[in-house]
């Protein structure tokens, strides 16, 4: 006897929304869990990780900051993961997309102006779009898997990033310190909106990418054709929808609107390059994706849901002396049971036999 898994005859359409919120009870018990084996009291440590940093003014600028950029890589992942096409290269192309705006504002170091912030924020898409197309065009091309090609550019745009503020974009001013000028504060930085935190302009990109992505996929002919390409690969073939088309496309608004979240970071919450630009966004963002249900709406929930985690994680570091790790930990367990409540949504658990059936 052995366990498998069958087809559930109809899948709940209500539980499979549900799903996300069962995910968010198991990851609380397992925090539970996991402070007391720690030792230190489950109740405080709750308090300090979901609820103490929300008491603030400050805390709270801190979740929009952290959602921004999680918001803007997450959306791009939704859109090509609806198509069946699974970019894990959000962390690289938002990299790029950083070393592009970045490099408009050290370029135009001494010569700012009101255009300066524009071009930072078209550069920083382009240049995400431009990285993303390169596991779109080896997919198309070559039939190169699309995971593998995106997830190792990521590694590549870091070491080439590590090797722009060590070398040719490095400070000269500073201190021999592996970062780059610090950019414009008046034309090359966003606005700062609320004064006494770090909260600023990129919010606005987060929400207006909400919009226009929700438009493109419940109100566009382009988003039915991702949507059709996804579901019914086979179908959307007889149909004339041309799946590489479907690849590119999802590629570009991927690459794109995580480079506008590399750029929202540098030109927002860190005002330079450096070598560490992001605590892994881009990856987070695979998480937030499906804790959103691929729906821009979920993907703005999850998203902050998920930067709670982050300010959570560094407040239990200051109070409780507990590891920063502690985030990537919570962070794992919720993508382990949002994915497995869906199995046993979509499937049951029954016992067979271990013979095989003799086939005719």
């Amino acid at each position: 006897m052995r366990l498998k898994l069958e087809p559930r005859p109809v899948a709940s359409k209500w539980m499979g929304y549900a799903s996300p919120l069962i995910a968010a009870g198991l990851t609380v018990i397992a925090a539970f869990i996991l402070f007391g084996a720690l030792g230190k009291n489950p109740l405080l440590a709750l308090y300090t990780f979901a609820i103490q940093p929300l008491t603030s003014l400050y805390g709270l600028a801190e979740l929009a900051i952290k959602a921004t950029p999680l918001v803007l890589c997450a959306l791009g992942l939704s859109v090509g993961f609806r198509g069946n096409v699974w970019n894990i290269g959000a962390e690289g192309q938002l990299t790029v997309g950083a070393i592009c705006g970045g490099g408009v504002a050290l370029w135009a170091f001494g010569n700012e102006g009101w255009w300066l912030l524009p071009a930072m924020i078209v550069a920083g898409a382009l240049g995400g779009m431009a990285y993303g197309a390169i596991p779109a065009v080896l997919k198309n091309r070559f039939n190169a898997n699309e995971i593998l090609t995106s997830l190792m550019l990521t590694y590549v745009s870091i070491q080439f990033l590590g090797y722009l503020v060590t070398g040719p974009w490095r400070d000269p001013e500073g201190f021999n310190f592996p970062q780059t000028r610090l950019f414009d504060t008046e034309y090359g930085s966003l606005p700062i909106l609320l004064e006494g935190t770090r909260l600023h302009a990129g919010v606005f990109l987060a929400v207006a990418a909400v919009i226009v992505i929700w438009v493109l996929m419940s109100r566009t002919f382009t988003g039915f054709q991702i949507e059709v390409g996804g579901q019914a690969p086979h179908a959307a073939a007889y149909a004339g929808y041309s799946q590489k088309r479907v690849v590119l496309l999802s590629f570009l608004i991927g690459g794109g609107l995580a480079g506008l979240a590399g750029l929202s970071e540098v030109a927002g919450s860190i005002g330079q390059l450096q070598p560490v630009i992001s605590p892994g966004y881009g990856f987070a963002a695979i998480i937030v994706a499906f804790l959103g249900r691929l729906h821009p709406l979920g993907v703005l929930f999850a998203s902050l849901l998920m930067s709670l985690m982050y300010i959570g994680g560094e407040s239990l570091q200051m109070n409780l002396n507990l590891p920063l790790a502690v985030t990537g930990v919570f962070q794992g367990l919720l993508l382990f049971f949002v994915l497995g409540s869906d199995v046993l949504i979509r499937y049951r658990i029954t016992l067979g036999s271990g013979r095989r059936e003799a086939q005719v």
